[in-house]
């Protein structure tokens, strides 16, 4: 069901929302996540609902923590949409019920963090009955926890007989669906990151869909080596490297175009300050690591995704949190920007890097969720999704 669908008015709707957003010194360091459920709120208030919102903050594990309290994001809630919004003094319970029942058309409640039960994360019927009882309709915009099962994602919509998308993750869904059913051709993967392990399900599921694919980042080397490449120090997944040979042979076999780097910037310790390295080879030396792609990699990186009609990243091509091996990763955003295609954005650090590039606001699309993004690329039903079906 799609947001318009619903007839809110005067009817307390559930608004499960990410508002899991960094704190400084209690208050709110970044507001991007709240800012991203704005559309949403917005659309629901204009049309009379009593809203209910919902979020996690951290990780208290089931316990009161008082400085994981969502008070500052109420706070900064209220400043964005110029009304008040009151903290209920918890999510569940007599006392939030009364709260919920006093508000009117258009007005908003922000429930104390979830977490602060262990039945959120437990999925447990006693928990979703206590937020059954203050609403009548659910709306998911929490795109970033649609892959957990818990009680407010996936509990609460089925005891409620389904749910609507709210305009974030409906444009979640409509953005990478778009990819893995009928993307503009030629259709390029990025995949970078630390780890080939985080990878492989989606490696599995793109392989099929895409006409190339360019590893980057620490995996790259798994690959290398499994390519018969010295790659020094680098970090090497042994246990994967079958797999990585099986992935190489897969790719050739489809007449897919898998690119490695084939020169490097490394360093000779794992250190912010470590001596750059410009390694104009493909081989490393016994005593250095992989840090970033060289500039050539970049220069055919770049060229392959400048021309695509789709792209979609996922992994930073070098350690981009070091100025001195951020140049690959730099080198692949401002691509994606010169691209004409349809530009994707997924995962946390790729996310990142994008912002501190200032190049957000010419991509076609940042997606809010790491891990439900992987979950989903790698041909996964999420569970958040499949109840607001019912199911």
């Amino acid at each position: 069901m799609k947001l318009g669908d619903l007839e809110p008015r005067g009817r307390r709707v559930f608004l499960r929302v990410d508002f899991n957003v960094p704190l400084h010194d209690g208050d709110v360091a970044d507001d991007g996540r709240i800012r991203a459920a704005l559309p949403t709120i917005e659309h629901l208030r204009s049309r009379g609902a009593r809203l209910v919102l919902a979020s996690h903050l951290g990780r208290p594990r089931g316990e009161r923590t008082p400085e994981l309290s969502l008070a500052p994001v109420a706070q900064r809630l209220s400043e964005l949409i110029g009304a008040p919004v009151p903290l209920a003094a918890d999510c569940i319970g007599a006392e939030v019920q009364d709260a919920v029942a006093a508000l009117k058309d258009g007005e908003v409640l922000l429930l104390e963090n979830l977490r602060f039960h262990a039945g959120e994360t437990a999925n447990d019927s006693g928990f979703v009955d206590g937020l059954c009882a203050l609403c009548d309709l659910y709306v998911d915009d929490a795109f970033g926890t649609s892959h957990r099962a818990h009680a407010s994602v996936t509990g609460l919509p089925r005891a409620l007989g389904g749910g609507a998308a709210g305009l974030l993750v409906q444009a979640e869904l409509d953005a990478l669906g778009a990819l893995l059913q009928d993307p503009p051709r030629p259709f390029v993967a990025v995949l970078g990151g630390a780890k080939v392990a985080d990878k492989i399900p989606v490696l599995h599921n793109l392989l099929r869909r895409v006409d190339a694919c360019v590893i980057g980042g620490g995996m790259a080397y798994t690959f290398l080596q499994a390519r018969g490449v010295a790659v020094g120090t680098s970090r090497v997944e042994a246990e994967l490297l079958d797999t990585a040979r099986e992935i190489l042979e897969r790719a050739r076999a489809s007449g897919v175009e898998l690119m490695l780097p084939s020169d490097h910037v490394g360093a000779r310790s794992f250190e912010e300050q470590a001596e750059a390295l410009t390694i104009d080879e493909v081989d490393l030396a016994e005593d250095v690591m992989g840090l970033d792609i060289g500039s050539e990699t970049a220069r055919r990186y770049a060229a392959r995704v400048e021309t695509a009609g789709a792209v979609l990243w996922n992994g930073p091509m070098g350690v981009f949190e070091w100025p001195a091996f951020a140049q690959g990763t730099r080198a692949v955003a401002e691509a994606m920007a010169r691209c004409t295609g349809t530009t994707v954005v997924g995962g946390g650090d790729t996310g990142a890097a994008v912002r501190g590039f200032d190049l957000a606001e010419r991509m076609t699309h940042m997606s809010t969720g790491g891990g439900a993004c992987m979950e989903m690329l790698a041909g996964a039903t999420l569970p958040g999704i499949a109840a607001l079906e019912g199911s």
